[in-house]
């Protein structure tokens, strides 16, 4: 089945519609949203804590220079400055423009949007409604979107392929979960918002089973670079039991870090910033804490506690009642009453899709476009600060959108041949006659024990080299993983089995980036090389496919105001 859309959006979270509503000014043109799940279950809608702009509202003296330097510093000043302030000084009128949408921003008590402070920053700057922040907004986005009569919604379809010539976009292959068709999208331009893939720390990770990294396997298959990729964040407080995220609204309110003594031992780490130093280093405090000793319980069961108890139930309630709810539901403790287990989880990838251009989020291969977590800018650089993903799917979904939209009006359709149309179909029902011995589970399972124990918050050259080795032996024998269920609707045996190979492709490129950067930066800490090295590493890694093997090589960062400069907090 073949169709004809000016614009295909991969993707149904913040970025994707975003993207899409913008695109959709134009009444003539027609736009297809393309989603895995229902957008409204898109991952977006799991963000709690907030998204940063400098409205100036509770300090005045805050400003999107200020956002602006403090994005640079936490980057460990990997990310390319013009991208940053492209990204502070439009997140005013974003925040403003979906107040008017109908977004409940928590309220100050003269009417004003609340700000609370985060990790890094110089001035509470996070917007937020609770701690249920992500899921506001991708419902009035989503809103939005439904009000626009040029958008058509593919729910619950998988994307399986580009379709090009090798320079420009042609269309693409998506998957019908429902019935087990596969459908042509022809189209001028493709934009890729498909989340992040730090599922591939299987066992332990804040993200929804489905980030899977689907759209950047997907370009990287198609000789499109991933960049950056090797630095991973971890957030401090995943539940010790699940690695489910609790917010780090958290310790935005005031919540302290203690370990067995009871001591805040942030002090030894950031004596300014306390609890609200950046992401990557407190994770590493509270792994450092454990491992000499002074964690609750012992090997990888250990843990620190998360302690609100002293800003008390009617603050909790308002502020934090889905942080006081996941506690009580999967560690069994009210934080009214009792401190919560908590150890660092695999949450965000500061890497992706590599971005040309951050005005029009262009890619190396003319008509397609990445936004949001799937994208790599690069504005989060080493490390993001919470706070900035939500507000750059936001600005960057927006711009897209605009830059998409004329791009489409100066361009032709071009052509899709008969054998193109057919090769996802084709593609689909050679996985379901697939025979093999190897199980899916097994080799997924060793897949997340790789990944967490040797590319994870530490790492050093042997096992890296271990990791790369094993993930290409798991890569190899994904190619014998027989497909059980031999049904056509909702099969998700076969989309498991698709997931899997986008996991164990990223991963090991993942490994490679990790490998090759001999320095400590960020989300990247290499224990054989514990100092930052900017002579040798003040550039961006570009990870691709030549001749079938994965090949690294290497970019500048765009230094244009602030030089880099010792991180201290």
């Amino acid at each position: 089945m073949l169709k004809r859309y000016d614009a295909v959006i991969i993707g149904g979270g913040g970025a994707g519609l975003r993207c899409a509503i913008e695109i959709a000014r134009d009444p003539n043109l027609r736009v297809a949203l393309v989603s895995k799940v229902y957008p409204t279950r898109s991952h977006t809608g799991a963000a709690q804590g907030g998204m940063n702009a400098a409205l100036g509202n509770v300090v005045p003296d805050d400003s999107p220079e200020a956002h602006a330097y403090d994005t640079i510093k936490g980057s460990d000043f990997l990310a390319d400055q013009p991208a940053v302030f492209f990204m502070t000084e439009n997140a005013p009128d974003i925040v403003y423009e979906l107040d008017r949408w109908g977004v409940p921003f928590s309220r100050l008590e003269d009417g004003r949007i609340a700000q609370r402070p985060f990790g890094g920053a110089s001035f509470p700057r996070t917007v937020y409604a609770a701690d249920k922040t992500g899921h506001v907004l991708l419902h009035t986005l989503y809103e939005q979107a439904l009000a626009r009569d040029n958008i058509d919604f593919y729910n619950e379809f998988f994307l399986l392929d580009l379709i090009h010539d090798g320079e420009r976009i042609k269309g693409v292959s998506v998957y019908d979960i429902k019935n087990g068709e596969v459908v042509t999208l022809q189209t001028k331009a493709v934009v890729m918002a498909t989340g992040g893939f730090a599922r591939i720390y299987w066992f332990r990770s804040t993200n929804a089973i489905g980030n899977t990294g689907d759209g950047q396997a997907v370009a990287l298959r198609n000789g499109v670079p991933l960049k950056d990729v090797e630095f991973i964040q971890f957030h401090p407080t995943g539940l010790a039991k699940t690695g489910i995220l609790l917010s780090e609204a958290c310790r935005g309110e005031g919540g302290y870090l203690v370990n067995r003594e009871g001591e805040r031992f942030m002090k030894r780490y950031a004596p300014e910033k306390m609890e609200l130093a950046p992401r990557d280093l407190v994770s590493r405090a509270i792994e450092y804490e454990i491992m000499e000793g002074r964690g609750i319980g012992d090997g990888a069961r250990a843990y620190i506690y998360l302690d609100l108890r002293h800003l008390g139930e009617e603050k909790i309630n308002e502020r934090l009642p889905q942080v006081r709810q996941l506690a009580i539901d999967f560690e069994g403790v009210d934080p009214v009453k009792d401190p919560v287990p908590i150890r660092p989880t695999a949450h965000y990838c500061m890497g992706g899709i590599h971005v040309t251009d951050y005005r029009t989020s262009e890619t190396p291969m003319k008509g397609l476009y990445a936004v949001g977590e799937c994208a790599c800018v690069s504005v989060h650089g080493a490390n993001r600060l919470g706070g900035n993903s939500l507000i750059e799917l936001l600005v960057f979904g927006k711009y897209c959108g605009t830059a998409v939209r004329e791009f489409i009006k100066e361009i032709d359709f071009a052509e899709i041949s008969e054998g193109e149309a057919k090769a996802g179909q084709e593609f689909i029902e050679s996985l379901l006659k697939r025979e093999g011995n190897e199980s899916l589970a097994d080799v997924r399972s060793q897949m997340g024990e790789v990944t967490w124990a040797k590319m994870g918050i530490f790492r050093d050259e042997k096992s890296l080299k271990s990791a790369y080795e094993e993930l290409s032996e798991l890569l190899s024998r994904w190619e014998k993983i027989p497909v059980v269920d031999k049904s056509r609707v909702f099969n998700t045996n076969l989309i498991e089995l698709l997931e899997l190979r986008n996991m164990l492709e990223l991963a090991r490129a993942v490994a490679l980036g990790a490998l090759e950067r001999r320095e400590s930066r960020g989300g990247h800490s290499r224990e054989d090389y514990p100092e930052r090295d900017d002579e040798n590493f003040l550039k961006h890694s570009l990870i691709y496919y030549e001749g079938g093997e994965l090949k690294i090589d290497y970019i500048p960062v765009m230094v244009t105001r602030y030089k880099p400069a010792e991180r201290k907090y």
